[in-house]
């Protein structure tokens, strides 16, 4: 029995390399450099093809701290996204980036990639000013996602007017922590997190500002997700009015909102996969990166009493 086993098990190599493709490049860049590449010459010349690089998944397992060793380790993940990034040779479409990520990283993707339709950005250190900048090189964007990242009214509304073709947006935030529009620290460190649409400084329990931009800007949006938003019902009343296609939309944790009446009338008509603000956090996807910010937060405003 053990000999016929063995003879079955199926050998890696013999799999068609269009399958090959598709299966290493679901890996994290780092694991292809590191590891995947290494295995044997066919992985290797495989892992050498730009369309191998067509998606670019970079996740920096060191969370946010103002050490000298953590800079040093998000200079060396940043060079390996860049690496990653130039192997691509313009055919990047999707990047990924967690816990890593700055002004100059997110210049230098986009100079070298014209063709991204998805970008994903959880917890960088990307200020409002860097991703309006950008903004205007991603014409072919169709999904992004800003968790825990910066941003303000005027970087959202500029990347719905260079980006016609978004149809999916995910703002994701910690709806308890103070919106500033030059971020909060973290660490003892200033972290461009959670930036908020005022030009002021935000004191108030209520900001409109996302809503109202996505509104007056985004029109083919299909899906949304703005989870911890300060959002009211006039702004929901917005984006209801301003983007006709919206089929899906997830308003977890937005508490100023009150679905009631008709404005729940209109959510329930409209719209076909819908999450209310009470609804259950378990399925979310980004759980530990919401309790490590909170955390860090938590910490830094302990530090600043002392």
């Amino acid at each position: 029995m053990n000999r016929d086993k063995k003879k079955t098990r199926p050998n890696w190599l013999d799999l068609p390399e269009s399958l090959t493709v598709s299966i290493l490049s679901r890996l994290e860049v780092t694991e292809i450099l590191k590891t995947a590449q290494r295995v044997c010459r066919t992985w290797h010349r495989i892992c050498k093809d730009p369309m191998m690089w067509r998606a670019i998944n970079v996740c920096d397992i060191w969370v946010y701290n103002n050490s000298t060793s953590w800079h040093k380790n998000a200079k060396k993940m940043e060079k390996i996204c860049r690496y990653a990034v130039n192997r691509g040779r313009g055919n990047v479409v999707d990047i990924s980036l967690e816990n890593l990520g700055s002004d100059g990283l997110l210049w230098d993707i986009t100079s070298r990639s014209k063709k991204i339709r998805r970008l994903r950005l959880v917890l960088p250190n990307i200020t409002h000013n860097g991703l309006s900048l950008v903004a205007s090189k991603l014409p072919l964007l169709e999904e992004l996602e800003l968790s825990y990242s910066a941003y303000t009214t005027e970087a959202l509304e500029a990347i719905g007017r260079h980006c016609p073709l978004l149809k999916s947006l995910k703002l994701n935030k910690r709806h308890d922590i103070p919106y500033v529009r030059d971020g909060c620290k973290l660490a003892q460190r200033h972290h461009h997190y959670q930036v908020f649409g005022s030009k002021k400084r935000s004191k108030g329990l209520h900001d409109d500002g996302d809503a109202l931009a996505i509104a007056g800007t985004m029109h083919c949006l299909q899906k949304l997700q703005i989870f911890g938003n300060k959002v009211t019902n006039m702004g929901l009343q917005a984006i209801l009015d301003g983007c006709p296609r919206l089929e899906s939309l997830d308003l977890r944790r937005c508490y100023n909102l009150k679905v009631e009446g008709y404005l729940e009338l209109r959510c329930l008509q409209r719209i076909k996969q819908l999450r209310l603000p009470d609804d259950s956090t378990d399925d979310y996807e980004l759980v530990s990166t919401d309790e490590i910010v909170y955390e860090l937060y938590r910490t830094s405003r302990n530090r600043t009493s002392i």
